[in-house]
């Protein structure tokens, strides 16, 4: 399975540091062409590779570390996202009636035509994301939701080989509001920084 990081500013360059410190490799791309990541990409690690955005598209799995207002563009980049996975790595905090009254990442959903959408690793700030999760005794946990429970079998099974500790967390309007944000408020998980122990 190919994997590709879309927005390279903090939440992008933290996954691609946990990217690297695994050595799987990843594309990362934003608005900017590939030439302007390159070097920060490569000082980040080997297996981090800059891309063009139509490039990066065609991985299999995509990390959205983007801002809010850039999905309706970003979704345009494909006619169809049938095939692809991707991560809403972000929080947003547009007001609900500018999102049709939808939690963030079920108002992604459907600007995304196709695609099969897992809000998660959006509870843990920049730094915390950056820093190996394999602790003494235990791995640091990320949060994982879905209206498509299949969808987080392989985002789950990435994020252990990664080193972290997936919890699913269940449908968007269930478990995961406790990682949206909704108004101004943030969901009570955000910006939690929990480990589970090894068995």
């Amino acid at each position: 399975m190919s994997h590709a990081i879309i927005g390279f500013g903090k939440i992008g360059q933290a996954l691609a540091h946990a990217f690297a410190r695994r050595n799987i490799e990843v594309a990362v791309a934003s608005r900017h062409p590939p030439e302007a990541l390159a070097s920060l990409a490569q000082a980040i690690g080997p297996t981090i590779v800059a891309k063009s955005l139509q490039e990066a598209v065609k991985a299999d799995m995509i990390f959205l570390a983007i801002r809010s207002e850039s999905h309706p563009d970003l979704a345009r980049a494909l006619p169809s996202w049938e095939g692809k996975t991707l991560v809403d790595a972000t929080n947003s905090q547009a007001p609900l009636e500018e999102m049709d009254g939808l939690l963030s990442s079920a108002f992604v959903a459907r600007l995304y035509a196709g695609a099969k959408v897992v809000k998660g690793f959006n509870h843990l700030g920049a730094t915390a994301l950056a820093l190996d999760p394999v602790v003494a005794g235990g791995h640091r946990v990320v949060f994982l939701s879905s209206d498509d429970a299949a969808a987080t079998v392989p985002v789950a099974a990435l994020a252990k080989q990664l080193g972290f500790a997936p919890v699913d967390l269940g449908r968007f309007d269930e478990g995961g509001a406790l990682v949206h944000a909704r108004f101004s408020v943030w969901g009570p998980l955000i910006f939690q920084d929990m480990f589970k122990k090894e068995q």
